[in-house]
């Protein structure tokens, strides 16, 4: 749940960044190269003939080469452009320009260092395109790059130097951008060292360009990793992180998250070196870039070290980590919750980043459209949720609703918020639970209803009574199916059909009680039999012969009918009117046997026959196969039987299947008419159920 993919830096839209850096030291005014591909072709070849023509100390030459470079590089900024001009070969001549000719006599070479700046520029720009960075290294161009890197040393500070430095540093950085190759060559051509030389150099743009160029090599590379280090690159980039430059210090933290990523050694290192009192500092830096890379390594920090993870919250991380959460930049808001993801696994931290005002904005992040982002904050929460202090507080803020509700745009985010819901339904008890009650009187009535929202979902069976009849939680979630959100009526119907899911409820019919004692059973064989039957009903004209003993035992209206003062009594014939005669025999069917087939045919006359004749058993056995026919475009007439007739448990049925159904039926314009009256029906249904013991 926690695995977090670091960039490589520059990423596509630092690079573009780094291109437009390239270009920085190139202010003269400059016409837009935009020209036909036969025209650039050409142009880009007559600069390459000059190149491979003036390679000589003579300032002529000099002033040319300097010239035929500008024009490439100037094409060479137009990317719809450089795979042409790489075709023309100026690459070879280019590596080439990157040494200076020797000098034919004493004294300062013309354009000194103006040449070489200029070809390392525009193959820096020509390998923004990997596929053309391994070309441009066979060529030979890495080699030179280095000695230019190294000149430093020489005491010298012009600017051209200085220039030729950086774009040295530069070229680098993107010959080696994603190519593992490369980014190991440069260290066999011994390009480390002097890059973590310039890391002291006292121009703040070779500081940045050698930093950038380490930054890549660092990446994914332990050999590049280890180098680094012990060429004591690690103090200075720590003084850099508190470099009042933000360009500085933005590079400075990216080469350490790159040092320490996957590499356990180096962080305990770097950590031991005094890094991270700088990286929480970056946290509230005025550069967003330096506040998402202070995260990610914060979180890499945590990763594995408790000790760590309990300093960084000592230490003053958490409150800006939150702040950042309600940034406008989302990959600002992925870093600070991947951070805090990793500190919500002590136990030491989860209260206080709850306490800090860390659960909002959280929840709010399971919104996003993003779904690294959405992960990183279910992780976050995840970690929160193991403390009993923060339950209440994440089940008073709607969290359970959110979490129930959250659209997830990957399935480890959605095992994730399922552990979390699992979590918390588990400290539903002790004083938690006693904590939740207690809100429940004192609250506002919109704090009660999310308790009761989330109660329905996580509490126990055996505590239901207590929560939702003694302390009226009930009573909060009927009242929200008459609001007039339809957002909070889907959640309390569903709450309430959980609610009755864990009572036990009814299941949608119940199995028919015990039918006639079994001695007053006569069996099939005796249904309108002449046998010994002494009594005749007339149904539709028809006689159907019974037996008195069999009619007796099974109801009372049949007891009334003969054992009291009517006229029935004594009669041998008996009319029955207002009854089928198919109807009638599936009666007396079930009186003689115990059961009998109910097609959905016959169910509703004959379930007003089994409600006439008390028949309690033979009423379930119609209703359960009435309720297997409940739509949304019927369920309303369907309460109607039931009420009609004392149908108890259509009627519940009717009742779980609005709760069930709420989606299908919102769109029915009777809805709200028919949630008002079965409203107090299923107050009276819940109370029973909740209230009724709990069997094992």
């Amino acid at each position: 749940m926690e695995n977090q993919k670091r960039p490589e830096q520059p990423t596509t839209a630092a690079r573009k960044s780094l291109k437009r850096k390239l270009e920085e030291d190139f202010v003269e005014d400059r016409d837009e190269f935009c020209v036909a591909e036969q025209d650039l072709v050409r142009e880009v070849e007559a600069q390459v003939e000059i190149l491979n023509t003036c390679r000589t100390s003579i300032e002529a030459d000099r002033a040319s080469a300097k010239r035929a470079i500008h024009v490439v590089s100037e094409y060479a900024k137009i990317e719809e452009y450089v795979n042409l001009i790489v075709k023309t070969g100026v690459v070879t001549v280019l590596v080439k320009h990157l040494e200076a000719p020797p000098q034919l006599e004493d004294g300062p070479q013309p354009y000194e260092h103006e040449v070489e700046k200029g070809s390392a520029f525009a193959l820096g720009l020509l390998a923004v395109k990997p596929e053309h960075q391994q070309l441009i290294v066979d060529a030979g161009a890495l080699p030179h790059l280095v000695t230019i890197l190294k000149k430093h040393k020489g005491g010298q500070s012009s600017r051209a130097l200085i220039g030729a430095i950086r774009r040295a540093a530069d070229a680098i950085t993107n010959l080696a951008h994603e190519n593992s190759r490369i980014k190991s060559r440069v260290r066999t051509e011994h390009g480390i060292p002097p890059l973590v030389e310039l890391l002291e150099f006292p121009d703040p743009k070779v500081q940045r360009a050698a930093a950038g160029a380490l930054r890549t090599l660092a990446f994914k590379n332990d050999e590049n990793k280890n180098q680094i280090v012990e060429c004591n690159a690690l103090p200075t980039l720590i003084l850099m992180l508190r470099s009042e430059d933000m360009s500085i210090h933005y590079e400075a933290v990216g080469v350490i998250g790159n040092l320490v990523h996957s590499s356990p050694n180096i962080k305990k290192e770097v950590l031991q070196a005094g890094a991270l009192q700088p990286v929480i500092r970056l946290l509230s830096s005025c550069c967003s870039e330096s506040q998402r890379e202070a995260a990610l390594l914060l979180g890499q920090f945590a990763a594995t070290d408790t000790d760590c993870k309990v300093h960084i919250v000592q230490r003053g991380a958490v409150g800006p980590l939150i702040e950042m959460l309600q940034s406008q930049d989302a990959q600002l808001k992925e870093m600070s919750a991947f951070a805090l993801g990793r500190l919500a696994q002590d136990t030491h931290n989860q209260a206080g980043i709850a306490h800090s005002g860390g659960i909002v904005p959280l929840l709010n992040l399971l919104d996003s459209k993003i779904g690294s982002l959405q992960h990183n904050a279910a992780f976050a929460l995840y970690g929160l949720a193991d403390n009993e202090d923060n339950v209440v507080d994440l089940i008073v803020v709607g969290g359970v609703q959110k979490l129930q509700g959250g659209e997830f745009l990957v399935q480890p985010t959605r095992d994730c918020v399922s552990k979390t819901l699992k979590r918390l339904e588990e400290k539903i008890n002790g004083r938690v639970l006693s904590h939740l009650l207690y809100l429940m009187r004192v609250s506002e009535r919109s704090v009660q209803r999310r308790i009761a929202l989330a109660l329905a979902h996580l509490c126990s069976p055996d505590d239901q009574s207590s929560i939702f009849v003694d302390s009226n939680g009930l009573d909060c979630l009927l009242e929200l199916l008459l609001s007039s959100d339809l957002k909070l009526q889907r959640v309390a119907s569903v709450a309430l059909h959980k609610l009755a899911d864990k009572a036990r409820s009814l299941s949608p019919v119940d199995a028919g009680p015990a039918s006639p004692i079994s001695q007053v059973y006569l069996g099939d064989q005796f249904v309108n039999n002449l046998t010994l039957s002494d009594v005749t009903f007339l149904i539709e004209g028809k006689r159907f012969f019974a037996h008195r003993i069999c009619l007796l035992a099974s109801s009372d209206a049949f007891r009334a009918m003969f054992d009291g003062g009517y006229r029935e009594r004594d009669a041998k014939d008996i009319e029955i009117p207002n009854i089928r005669w198919e109807v009638f025999e599936l009666m007396m069917r079930y009186i003689y046997t115990g059961s009998v087939g109910v097609s959905s045919d016959v169910a509703q006359d004959l379930l007003r026959a089994a409600d006439q004749y008390l028949l309690d058993g033979l009423k379930r056995l119609c209703e359960c196969t009435i309720a297997q026919d409940i739509s949304v475009e019927n369920v309303s007439l369907m309460y109607d039987l039931s009420e009609a007739f004392n149908a108890m448990s259509l009627r519940h049925t009717c009742i779980l299947f609005v709760l069930e159904k709420f989606d299908n039926l919102i769109a029915f314009p009777g809805y709200f008419d028919l949630i008002r009256r079965v409203l107090p029906e299923m107050r009276n249904y819940f109370v029973r159920a909740l209230t009724r013991p709990i069997q094992a």
